[in-house]
């Protein structure tokens, strides 16, 4: 299996994203909101946020807003960069309907490694740029994959 980012587990990394989601949408994050994205109960989020805290990777007082350190910042960017990476293969080359891929993409984030994804991105742009330059380009491979060729 790949390495998880900062040897996180699949659920720490999604409090990360999380975090840096409602931050990015609402300007802050609260252990409710975090709760209510990951529908999660409060005090599971309190016992996550606090060992993150621990790892140097949220700050947060109690009642107050959620933050990201520096590092927490990095691994939710990378988490985040996989998974935007890993739907745009699945749903722009593979034509997966948009809600399965955004639902396999963030399963799969969380186990494949950084080299993955590099090549992946560069067979994407490969593809794109060389191969699949036409709309019927696109087309012919969506039937081919459909089982229609």
């Amino acid at each position: 299996m790949a390495e998880n980012i900062g040897n996180l587990s699949a659920a720490l990394e999604n409090y990360l994203e999380t975090i840096a989601g409602l931050k990015k949408e609402k300007k802050y994050a609260r252990i409710g909101d975090i709760a209510k994205v990951l529908n999660v109960k409060s005090s599971s989020v309190n016992v996550a946020i606090n060992f993150l805290a621990e790892s140097g990777l949220v700050i947060h007082e109690k009642y107050g807003y959620v933050d990201l350190t520096e590092k927490g910042e990095e691994i939710a960017a990378e988490v985040q960069r996989k998974h935007d990476i890993l739907y745009k293969f699945l749903n722009e080359l593979l034509f997966v309907d948009s809600g399965v891929a955004a639902e396999e993409a963030c399963e799969v984030e969380h186990s494949v490694s950084s080299e993955t994804i590099y090549r992946l991105e560069r067979l994407y742009t490969l593809l794109k740029k060389h191969f699949l330059t036409k709309p019927e380009d696109m087309h012919n491979l969506r039937e081919y994959l459909e089982g229609k060729q």
